[in-house]
């Protein structure tokens, strides 16, 4: 009886692995494995105070979003990645990133965010890096089929922006490098936003955005507080870091009258604009504490939970920028 539980105990301690290794597809084709659709009703086509519409159903292009991790499973016996229809880390999902990062794209383009088997938070911190790679490969799988099967079935030709946060990005990039760098693809990007992860500058062949209206290019930042630097961030390599209120490489700290505007603690409340200052450090961005009342107790010196948020209007009207140019460029070439 000893030897068998001995045996029962070493097989649960290996569910999570062999769940990995299991070649089960997600299936695409049903809307309910999608957190953000074009003619679904979803977060994504919110609008913060209600400012204005939805313009999905107008928009030229696509946008395919990937979220961030969401998925922090503590318990005795660890699950490396998150169940497709885990309904708690969808809700969480849809109410934080889909609602408050997949919006600022509803004005720009028909949103696609794919739900994928997202690797656990711990995945990123675990001594065992072949498990976690495991975990992070098996949602990265996902990514790749939800990817083509966006291409195959949704797509039909159109300029597509790629946007992700966090985990999303640990995927974008790889998806950039492997699926559309050096294909067909590739002629059909208008910028990407891999935000919230250092993206090597060695490690695409996709240029960094220099300047706002570049098109087919990454833009990247991992936003921090004036003079605080990571200690990791000294050894690293030449990352692609972008300001995202001046989207150049200028020196000091953006004009405050230059801000778009923040999402910050109430989505309904709206868009709070001129409020923020930023600069580049190296391979970080650097910001002033956002200039709203009470911003004596914000003590947060890593701000990468509102990559996204404090430059929402700024990434928007930005993304607006890129896909005019994209389809003007694209419309004289084809004349």
């Amino acid at each position: 009886m000893v030897q068998n539980k001995a045996v029962i105990f070493i097989f649960i301690l290996c569910i999570p692995l062999l769940l990995i290794g299991q070649d089960i597809k997600i299936d695409y084709s049903n809307p309910d494995n999608w957190a953000a659709l074009p003619d679904k009703i979803d977060n994504a086509d919110l609008v913060p105070g209600n400012y204005t519409t939805d313009k999905q159903p107008d928009s030229q292009v696509d946008v395919f979003f990937l979220y961030p991790t969401s998925f922090s499973n503590k318990s005795d016996i660890m699950i490396w990645n998150a169940a497709i229809d885990d309904k708690e880390v969808n809700q969480d999902t849809d109410e934080r990133s889909i609602k408050n990062q997949a919006s600022i794209f509803n004005q720009v383009g028909k949103i696609y965010a794919p739900r994928y088997r997202q690797a656990n938070y711990a995945a990123y911190f675990d001594e065992d890096k072949i498990r976690s790679q495991q975990a992070f490969d098996f949602a990265y799988a996902d990514v790749v089929d939800a990817f083509e099967y966006y291409i195959n079935h949704y797509n039909k030709g159109r300029p597509f922006i790629i946007a992700s946060h966090s985990q999303g990005s640990t995927h974008s990039m790889r998806l950039i490098k492997e699926h559309i760098e050096n294909t067909k693809l590739a002629k059909q990007l208008v910028v990407a936003y891999v935000v919230g992860m250092p993206v090597p500058a060695s490690y695409l062949n996709t240029p960094p955005c220099l300047s706002p209206g570049q098109t087919g290019c990454i833009c990247s930042w991992r936003t921090y507080l004036d003079k605080y630097e990571p200690d990791h961030v000294a050894s690293e390599e030449k990352m692609i870091s972008t300001n995202p209120i001046t989207w150049d490489q200028s020196s000091g700290f953006s004009n405050k009258k230059d801000h778009k505007g923040s999402v910050l603690f109430d989505f309904d409340k709206g868009i709070y604009p001129k409020i923020m200052r930023a600069e580049l450090h190296g391979n970080i961005l650097w910001i002033k504490k956002p200039d709203i009342k009470g911003k004596i107790l914000l003590q947060r010196k890593n701000y990468h939970i509102g990559d996204f948020n404090l430059f929402y209007k700024d990434v928007q009207e930005n993304a607006k920028l890129r896909v005019d140019n994209y389809l003007n460029q694209n419309n004289s070439s084809s004349n």
